[in-house]
């Protein structure tokens, strides 16, 4: 039998923090059309108060897989070796995170140094340059096999702390194991979040695997998916957060383009960790 972890001193936020999902299309393949969109979105959402914007999954490009494996070096971005992006197309988005002193997450296809393209998570700051945050660990079947290469398993240290909240990447699939959840809670996230791309009549999934993400991890959990996309695998929205409680906070009213926001607050995560135990009690190492 595996001995019990030993009991995580979590550190809790000390203030509440307003995290914006963000629900839209993106034009296929054309960075800097959806950069600049991204921008306006961003601008809009933290002048309703938001310090982190997080938008949907390959977002700079589109989730469009067979435009991007016909022209992979237009729907990419370059990260050098110590992943950071370099890319003119990006600087209306750039400056409108620091214009506004806020964190922005969104998908792209990124070509690393390495010559290796990973479906990834930027992560767009209130200084410098975007840097690649996460690569994507689970790939959806042969489709996204064939394009990219997998992110390193337990990317652990994919993570960034805004306003002393804790956020811990993944991107779509990875939400299907619990045990991607889990390693990011273990590691000390208080928010999960997903930029995605699922393909609409789908979206249910994603409910179930957040609120239980969410709920077992005792962590808050976000959705951020598209809407619209190539007529092959359109995708309808469902954007949402889950309370770390897994009951929904907030989501979507339409199947459009909006903005979803959310005030994740630390006195609710205290409160709910004052009753569910699971992250010092479970007695299964993770492999």
């Amino acid at each position: 039998m595996s001995e019990p972890l030993p009991p995580l001193a979590l550190p809790l936020p000390s203030a509440p923090l307003r995290l914006a999902a963000v629900q839209t299309g993106a034009a296929s393949g054309d960075v800097a059309a959806n950069a600049r969109h991204a921008a306006a979105l961003t601008v809009r959402a933290a002048d309703e108060g938001a310090g982190v914007v997080v938008l949907p999954e390959l977002h700079l490009c589109a989730y469009d897989l067979p435009a991007l494996a016909a022209a992979p070096d237009r729907y990419a971005v370059r990260a050098d070796f110590g992943r950071t992006v370099i890319d003119p197309r990006l600087d209306p988005l750039a400056e409108a995170a620091a214009a506004r002193a806020v964190t922005v997450l969104t998908g792209a296809a990124v070509r690393g140094a390495d010559g290796s393209l990973t479906n990834s998570v930027l992560a767009f700051g209130p200084s410098g340059p975007p840097t690649v945050a996460y690569d994507k660990e689970h790939l959806w079947h042969a489709d996204e096999r064939a394009l990219f290469a997998a992110g390193p398993p337990g990317q652990r240290s994919a993570a960034l702390t805004v306003g002393g909240w804790r956020l811990g990447l993944g991107v779509c699939y990875d939400m299907s194991f619990p045990e991607h959840g889990r390693a990011a809670a273990l590691a000390g996230a208080h928010v999960y979040v997903c930029p995605s791309a699922f393909a609409a009549g789908n979206e249910h999934r994603a409910d179930v695997y957040l609120a239980a993400r969410a709920l077992e991890n005792t962590v808050y959990a976000v959705f951020s998916n598209p809407v619209g996309g190539p007529a092959h695998r359109p995708c309808g929205g469902g954007t949402a957060v889950h309370g770390p409680g897994g009951r929904t906070v907030a989501r979507a009213a339409t199947a459009g383009e909006e903005t979803v926001l959310a005030d994740l607050d630390p006195a609710g995560l205290a409160e709910v960790r004052g009753l569910l135990h699971m992250l010092e009690e479970c007695r299964t190492a993770l492999g």
